[in-house]
């Protein structure tokens, strides 16, 4: 049972003849290797004799108790031992039974603002006791870990992410404080300043947190790095990388690792629920659906398979029933960030507002770099219609996601609800600017020319969005391409530009909702022409329908953008 902190050679009592002995004094252990590569380990004996052996039956009579979740039974016989791991578990079982108290208490507590009230009791005892022994130097690598968790737990952020350095120094193959302290870290300017001990578990934390803060080529580069050194067959790095490209929403490069990594290991059930998401979001049903039943026969009753079971719900449109597998899933693990946010967007489906209001504000308490729930949040009381708190929450959003156009689509609605109409105008062009996913901050930033009746740019704009809808070799099924080319019809018309203006009504008239339209200013066109009203030529030259577009071709590449300059950031 016990771990020898950063040693990772196996350590017994220096024996005598054929062995080849090297101390490990930090530790207290004779490192030996075999003539045949076998080693064995066991503690220095007075260690052994002096601590661990007086409290093993106490030891092992309570880790019986914890094992069966009887945390205050476990703590009981564990009082008055001295070994670091007794004392460990001792600490530790009071900490869950205050947990175990505390979610008790808010499954039986009746609203959303008792829930917010309900506190583990133990936790400022703990940290008094917690603290005498840190003071006094005698908490080993998991002792830090506890202390650090109940440190975060009070709400002392710089205290906790001290503790869990300090811990990762004297423990460095503990992931579990590594994880804790990737969860403190909210930009990479506070990475810097850490003081991280020179291991390759340094490495493995940095790939995290870099994945963590949306640096997905760091992140890359880091995980490449630990494929190159020797760890290329390793499951959890190749889920990484596939959660990586998950975040920058390169999709179809996710879901090619995630299969390749389901035919490599077959039987993994971490990292599906991201898997589902992907599924979900390509209404990939048949796929989903496999996945769910896959993940059932493995095992039903993990954390992942409750998500995966929710997603395909949800895609079925059953969100009574997907709203019920995420609350299981919460059930089995409270913080378990993907199902507070998923259930979130199923309470959206609802249009229960307040539920879906709490549940995105617990994935926020779990981890407050979860750009979904700020999103969510933001959605949730846009449709309550308080543009203030919409913009509050965008801005979140929108700051752990500075580069994801949905975020500034979402802030330039809002500060065109208020009436701000220049940081409105400021969101559209930077949404477009970095690559706008739904292709809707061109069309409206159009509309938001017009209102302003600033004619030459909101046709610019219109322009822009036709060229880079036909460019991308999509089916038009964009409502908005018709409203483009209404405009642009009349733009052109009033600037008596009739070829242009001809043309762009032609397409008009392949459209239900502008058909009309579109044959009452051709026959307008028609009329003038046969008048002997000439086309006008002082209209600067950017504004023309490209010809590749008025004859039902589409051109091949993207155009570089027009000069917005009056609206760029």
């Amino acid at each position: 049972g016990h771990i020898a902190g950063s040693c990772t050679s196996w350590c017994v009592p220096e024996p005598p003849g054929p062995f080849l002995p090297r101390s490990c004094s930090k530790h207290r252990f004779h490192v030996i290797f075999i003539k045949h590569g076998r080693a064995s380990k066991v503690l220095n004996s007075s260690v052994f004799l002096q601590e661990d052996a007086r409290d093993l039956d106490a030891y092992t009579l309570a880790k019986s108790y914890f094992d069966l979740k009887e945390y205050d039974r476990a703590a009981y016989f564990l009082r008055g031992c001295k070994s670091q791991k007794a004392y460990f578990l001792y600490m530790y079982s009071r900490y869950l039974s205050g947990e175990k108290k505390k979610d008790d208490e808010t499954v039986d507590s009746l609203g959303p603002l008792e829930k917010g009230q309900v506190k583990n009791e133990a936790l400022r005892e703990l940290r008094v006791e917690l603290s005498k022994k840190h003071k006094a130097r005698e908490l080993d690598g998991f002792g830090l870990y506890l202390y650090g968790v109940v440190l975060r737990k009070l709400d002392l952020v710089k205290e906790a992410i001290d503790v869990f350095v300090e811990a990762a120094h004297v423990l460095p193959l503990h992931w579990g404080a590594w994880l804790e302290l990737c969860n403190l870290i909210t930009d990479k300017e506070m990475l810097k300043f850490l003081s991280l001990p020179d291991t390759w578990m340094k490495e493995f934390f940095l790939a995290h947190i870099y994945t963590e803060l949306q640096l997905i080529e760091e992140a890359l580069q880091k995980y490449q790095s630990l494929i190159d050194a020797g760890f290329s067959k390793s499951t959890y790095i190749i889920s990484q990388i596939a959660v990586a490209y998950h975040n920058i929403r390169d999709i179809d490069k996710a879901l090619s690792i995630f299969n390749e990594l389901r035919k490599q290991d077959p039987y993994r059930i971490e990292n599906m629920d991201t898997f589902s998401n992907l599924l979900y979001v390509r209404s990939m049903k048949p796929e989903l659906s496999y996945l769910a039943h896959n993940l059932c026969e493995i095992d039903k009753y993990r954390v992942e398979t409750c998500c995966v079971i929710g997603n395909y719900y949800s895609l079925r449109s059953q969100h009574e029933k997907a709203a019920l597998y995420f609350q299981r899933a919460l059930k089995l693990n409270p913080r378990y960030l993907g199902a507070w946010t998923l259930m979130g967007h199923e309470y959206m489906e609802m249009k229960n507002t307040s539920a879906a209001i709490q549940a995105y504000r617990h994935a926020i308490e779990v981890n407050k770099r979860d750009y979904r729930a700020w999103y969510g949040l933001g959605q949730t009381y846009e449709i309550l219609k308080m543009p203030f708190y919409c913009l509050y929450y965008y801005r979140r959003a929108h700051q752990l996601r500075p580069n994801d156009s949905r975020m500034l689509v979402a802030l330039g609605e809002c500060y065109e609800k208020l009436n701000q109409l220049v940081e409105a105008k400021k969101c559209y062009w930077r949404a477009y600017a970095v690559g706008d996913v739904e292709k809707m901050a061109l069309v409206k930033l159009a509309k938001l020319h017009e209102q302003l009746n600033e004619s030459e740019q909101a046709a610019q704009c219109y322009i822009k969005y036709i060229q880079d809808i036909y460019s991308c070799g999509e089916i038009v099924e964009h409502l908005e391409v018709s409203t483009a080319f209404r405009y642009l019809a009349q733009y052109y018309f009033k600037c008596k530009l009739w070829d242009e203006a001809s043309a762009c009504a032609q397409k008009c008239c392949a459209f239900n909702d502008t058909r009309e339209e579109g044959k009452a200013l051709l026959r307008q066109i028609l009329q003038l022409r046969n008048q002997g009203e000439t086309s006008s030529t002082e209209i600067a030259s950017p504004f023309f329908l490209p010809a590749s577009l008025s004859a039902n071709s589409t051109p091949t590449r993207r155009v570089s953008p027009l000069n917005l300059s009056s609206v760029t950031p």
